[in-house]
């Protein structure tokens, strides 16, 4: 990592100067291509990932390989929590579903570093709650709301950590991670777009009205939202 990559993660920007010089040595800036597998499930954890930009699926793969989101993931977020509880291996695979860059560190020397960081095993420990309260929410919604709220919570997530207007994903995509049917995927859509709140072409959602779109969304949205400010506020 040099002075033209500068510590653009949440994590890694509020890590004290002394931890960030242990492991700084560490970190390998690397970009992050689309649909690429950064843990697989029920295998070891050969790298970890400090998410500058883009956006990552936590995903349950079920034996007959159907997936299902669980979680997601970006700049603010970290791939790797297994190795914070002395594990070597993941229970959920995570794919990137819009490209983007990461800081990358070897299994092996995020446990060295996480022996001599206290702060950034805090920092990771919080982070971790914040992705277990993130998949309780989201396995409420997926079976208690329709598939319009459940698009719009889902739009405003990743809309939360990718920045601007647009989200570049296919109909097909959005089905695996959502547990709906391409067909589902297409009505929810339509909806909105009818609302005004988004634009969907060739791939790619416009977020258009942002209030319109919570409005649309079910509780688990603010839910999850309020609960983050509120640990956030609390770390500090």
């Amino acid at each position: 990592m040099t002075k033209r990559n500068p510590p653009t993660n949440g994590i890694l920007k509020r890590l004290p100067r002394t931890e960030f010089k242990i492991l700084f040595p560490k970190l390998e800036a690397v970009l992050l291509p689309l649909h690429a597998t950064l843990n697989e499930a029920a295998k070891p954890i050969a790298h970890c990932y400090f998410l500058r930009s883009g956006l990552a699926s936590i995903l349950t793969v079920l034996a007959n390989g159907k997936i299902v989101e669980v979680g997601l993931t970006g700049s603010e977020g970290f791939v790797g929590l297994p190795l914070l509880a002395g594990l070597k291996s993941s229970a959920t695979r995570v794919i990137v579903q819009v490209s983007g860059s990461a800081f990358r560190i070897s299994a092996k020397n995020m446990v060295a570093v996480l022996a001599d960081c206290p702060a950034l095993r805090r920092r990771l420990g919080q982070y971790g709650l914040d992705v277990g309260m993130q998949s309780a929410q989201i396995a409420a919604c997926n079976r208690l709301h329709n598939a319009n709220q459940r698009m719009a919570r889902w739009l405003l997530m990743s809309q939360d950590r990718l920045g601007g207007n647009q989200v570049r994903l296919t109909q097909e995509f959005l089905a695996h991670m959502l547990g709906m049917r391409r067909a589902s995927v297409n009505v929810a859509l339509g909806f909105l777009q009818r609302k005004g709140h988004i634009a969907y072409a060739r791939g790619a959602v416009k977020i258009e009205d942002r209030l319109g779109l919570e409005a649309a969304s079910c509780e688990c949205y603010a839910s999850i939202a309020r609960q983050h400010k509120k640990w956030r506020q609390e770390s500090n």
